[in-house]
């Protein structure tokens, strides 16, 4: 063969720049591969630490919905098991006794009917850790014991004291069959006050002039911004000495022939556990364990406490005690067994 046919024959191959050309093109196609290879494993990877923070939460969720069932519920649960038998019921008169307290009457009132009406009660205790309030709200408990009493002839209940019961809390206490306490509890404050303030002289200091407008002569009774006049003085006194002698009633009904003559009883004074022994204001040293397990006889104990719903007590912690207080201030004062 010529060298002509030779040269014009095809060699087969592709010149070097098509070669190069499509070796380009296939790494390019390799490199796009990998990056949506790498985006989609990162968005299943993100996907996936999304689900696991997720159900953390959710746990950490349950878990703190749990501690506050738990908190708030603490005594509910637990007394079931022993509905089968007879019982030793417990109602709880903690803190100071007002209608808008844990302390009010329609709570302990509540507690106690279900006590007395549960069949398998063998006695009551009103377990007492209180400084008073109202006179009006512990008179109300005191005349319901007296009613459940009275319908409940076999069932005695037993007022047992933790740390103070003072005033108020003395006055429902009274209306118990018996009254136990520890040595070292504060119990009495027989007396009535009604607190307030004066602010005249500092309006005067500052130059600041009190104008009351009121229809009715004694409307600006007991004003703080406005001087005190002694007609206003003296009617306070006489109401206060009323609210005293009817405290003073109830005390000498509940406790009867077991006070003892003593010039100090309702005077305002109070006193330990061992000393309102000797003065007949109560009945034995003894804890709410004691008097279930020896006085009673029954150990087993069931809680017959009315508890505030969840939203109640954290609107109450939130503010209502700031809202109470200003109220106070602004009422200018309110009689209280305190």
């Amino acid at each position: 063969m010529s060298e002509k046919d030779s040269s014009s024959k095809p060699s087969g191959k592709k010149p070097a720049s098509f070669e190069s050309r499509d070796q380009g093109q296939g790494d390019q196609d390799d490199w796009h591969r990998n990056l949506v290879n790498r985006l989609a494993f990162a968005s299943i990877n993100e996907q996936r630490r999304t689900r696991r923070w997720n159900v953390f939460f959710k746990g950490l969720l349950a878990l703190y919905l749990l501690a506050i069932l738990l908190l708030y519920w603490p005594g509910d649960w637990p007394n079931v098991d022993k509905l089968d038998g007879k019982h030793t019921a417990l109602v709880e008169l903690k803190g100071v006794i007002s209608d808008e307290s844990e302390a009010s009457a329609d709570t302990v009132i509540a507690g106690l009917q279900e006590a007395f009406e549960d069949e398998k009660t063998a006695g009551v205790i009103l377990r007492i850790n209180s400084p008073g309030g109202s006179p009006v709200q512990a008179g109300y408990i005191y005349n319901e014991i007296k009613r459940l009493r009275k319908k409940h002839p076999d069932t005695a209940i037993y007022a047992v004291v933790t740390d103070l019961c003072a005033s108020g809390g003395y006055y429902v206490a009274s209306a118990a069959d018996e009254i136990y306490v520890d040595k070292a509890s504060i119990v009495g404050s027989i007396g009535v006050l009604m607190n307030s303030f004066g602010f005249v002289g500092s309006m005067e200091k500052l130059g600041v002039e009190r104008r009351l407008y009121t229809a009715g002569e004694s409307k600006g009774f007991l004003d703080p911004f406005s001087p005190s006049k002694q007609a206003d003085v003296e009617h306070v006194r006489v109401l206060l000495e009323g609210i005293h002698e009817q405290f003073i009633g109830a005390v000498r009904e509940g406790r009867g022939e077991r006070l003892q003559d003593h010039p100090d009883l309702f005077t305002g004074l109070i006193w330990t556990g061992e000393e309102s022994l000797e003065m007949g204001l109560v009945d034995g040293i003894g804890s709410p364990g004691y008097v279930a397990r020896e006085i009673i006889g029954e150990e087993d104990v069931v809680d017959f406490t009315q508890e505030p719903d969840l939203l109640e007590r954290l609107t109450e912690r939130i503010g209502v005690a700031m809202a109470r207080g200003l109220g106070a201030f602004a009422a200018g004062g309110v009689a209280t067994l305190r």
